[in-house]
């Protein structure tokens, strides 16, 4: 089987092999791993316009994917920015997101769950990304860890102890009984493990969850519904021949005129 990650932006070599390998291990025997990073991308997104700004590449890396062969892709945020976009575009190749994959497996293992983000400015769209996966009324809180992204890594055992203070006001305040840590930095620093034995109740790192919903649905055969995710009607007629060719461009001025060119960016 063959499951790929993908990044919205590009990384270190360094970065991207340990966090391959990370994959890998937690992967099943017979899965194969690749990392695919978009060319151009948010550096990290904790806003929802850096959600955006990461769709583009995501969506060109997915129809990549799909056209050689993978069985899965995992998108690599876990806001899953885009994803029923790619679910459309993909008719071959499961695509599963961190987010809603963990939401779901929170769902399974206890009555009530509380959401780790990244910071204050992600909790209203964490919300609404737990609302459209059909578990709102599984969720007694999002809480905000408040250190950025790129900074998650730079002291473990700091974010570490504010990750285990924070989760139990979340046992302790909001009655939660299962934590979903909701940021990819967070997965590939491997905290899950450590919060779950201070904490005794389940942490779910998005990461695995995502990766081992996709090994189980796509060995079992099943890929999103194409009766939900239609592919894009002028891609489905023939209109468009490419994603690109969705996009229109702005012509030059002495097609359309200075006065008219001037309206636009």
């Amino acid at each position: 089987m063959k499951i790929a990650y993908v990044g919205a932006a590009p990384k270190s070599t360094e970065e991207v092999e340990r966090r391959r390998s990370l994959l890998q291990d937690w992967s099943a025997p017979g899965t194969t791993i690749q990392m695919v990073y978009a060319k151009e991308g948010p550096a990290s997104i904790e806003s929802m316009y850096e959600e955006y700004l990461a769709i583009s590449g995501y969506a060109k890396g997915m129809v990549r994917l799909e056209y050689e062969g993978f069985d899965a892709a995992i998108v690599g945020c876990a806001g899953d920015p885009g994803i029923d976009a790619y679910r459309e575009l993909c008719t071959n190749m499961l695509v599963v997101g961190p987010g809603m994959s963990s939401f779901h497996a929170a769902g399974v293992l206890g009555r009530k769950f509380t959401l780790l983000t990244v910071a204050d400015s992600m909790i209203a769209s964490s919300y609404e990304l737990i609302q459209k996966s059909g578990l709102a009324s599984m969720v007694t809180s999002v809480r905000a860890v408040n250190i950025p992204v790129l900074e998650l890594a730079a002291n473990r055992e700091e974010t570490l102890e504010k990750l285990v203070r924070i989760g139990r006001e979340a046992i302790e305040k909001d009655r939660a009984d299962v934590l979903v840590l909701g940021c990819m930095s967070m997965a590939f620093l491997q905290v899950a493990e450590d919060m779950q034995k201070l904490l005794e109740i389940p942490v779910i790192n998005p990461a695995k969850a995502a990766l081992k919903l996709a090994e189980s649905l796509a060995s079992c055969g099943l890929k999103q519904s194409k009766a939900a995710f239609t592919v894009p009607p002028k891609l489905s007629s023939g209109q468009a021949n490419t994603i690109e060719e969705l996009l229109i461009k702005r012509e030059n001025k002495s097609t359309l005129g200075e006065s008219y060119n001037d309206n636009y960016l």
